[in-house]
């Protein structure tokens, strides 16, 4: 493109999601084991003497609407941050469902950080361009580099992992936006009593000992979730149904549900098996990314 720059905001799978408790401040602490698949929304950058947004994509429209989306709000963090006075022409193509539990507006935020850093040929110390992320959302900081992570806090706490052994994902949306708020409200955890322990993670050397560690861990806001929208249920259980699914759950908040495969092949006869049972659902076959064997 010329004159501008362009940054992919791919999709965050929550594998696991523990929330020990609920902090004095009403926040609740996370302990999450996350990865990145390779579909993804697209954010590109172009110099403008003002700072606009437009939005293409196949959900785009959903997202006309808003009166200050979460990509404005991170570039105009970025211009104080930075002290840059330039604008920018900023397009979004929005191919990820909105409020779907895989962190599309987050993904979207640090990808337009990302952009807007090439863009303005500013760059800021690691410390302060962690606490502008989290500033804009507690997915923020994670989605900033798309590699696999254990993410705890309110999503500060980042530790990447060497490696996971490659593996791919069907995500299946059964068409409900699901807000965080009324999930975590559903959830109502308990005040925490201790700051929570992260044990070590093990070394994933195989497929099957990251699914058996998986089985181990839970999604706890799965349960709330299904309460408020029994479609996820309905979800995990057909890709559960597939062949060769190693694990079936749902991701982040929700709706949007996940099911792990070995192979390709595998991840796409699910999907398209899917798809023909459920075709008003959103269900895409795509690789996790940032893995060991993968891109």
């Amino acid at each position: 493109m010329r004159g501008g720059v362009a940054e992919p905001a791919h999709a965050k799978i929550n594998l696991s999601l523990r929330v020990p408790g609920r902090r004095d401040d009403g926040y609740h602490e996370l302990q999450s084991l996350v990865v990145f698949a390779g579909i993804c929304d697209r954010l590109t950058a172009e110099a403008s003497d003002e700072l606009t947004l437009g939005l293409t994509g196949p959900f785009g429209d959903i997202l006309a609407g808003e009166a200050d989306n979460l990509v404005l709000r991170a570039a105009r963090a970025l211009c104080d941050a930075a002290g840059v006075t330039a604008g920018a022409k900023l397009t979004l193509e929005k191919n990820l469902p909105v409020a779907s539990g895989i962190g599309g507006g987050s993904a979207d935020a640090a990808a337009a950080l990302r952009a807007l850093m090439r863009l303005w040929d500013v760059a800021l110390e690691e410390e302060a361009l962690a606490a502008l992320a989290v500033s804009l959302g507690a997915d923020v900081p994670v989605c900033l580099d798309t590699a696999p992570a254990l993410m705890t806090g309110l999503g500060e706490g980042i530790v990447r992992l060497p490696a996971l052994p490659p593996f791919w994902l069907v995500l299946a949306n059964p068409g409900r936006a699901l807000s965080t708020a009324s999930v975590f409200r559903e959830l109502a955890a308990p005040p925490l009593d201790s700051e929570p322990e992260v044990g070590a993670l093990p070394a994933f050397a195989t497929l099957d000992g990251l699914a058996a560690w998986l089985r181990g861990q839970e999604n706890d806001l799965e349960a709330p979730a299904i309460r408020l929208v029994p479609e996820i249920g309905e979800a995990i259980a057909a890709l559960a149904a597939t062949v060769e699914c190693r694990l079936a759950r749902m991701s982040g908040s929700g709706a949007t549900c996940f099911g792990i495969y070995a192979r390709e092949a595998e991840a796409r006869a699910a999907g398209r098996i899917l798809a023909a049972a459920h075709p008003d659902w959103w269900i895409e076959a795509s690789p996790a990314i940032g893995v060991s064997g993968s891109g």
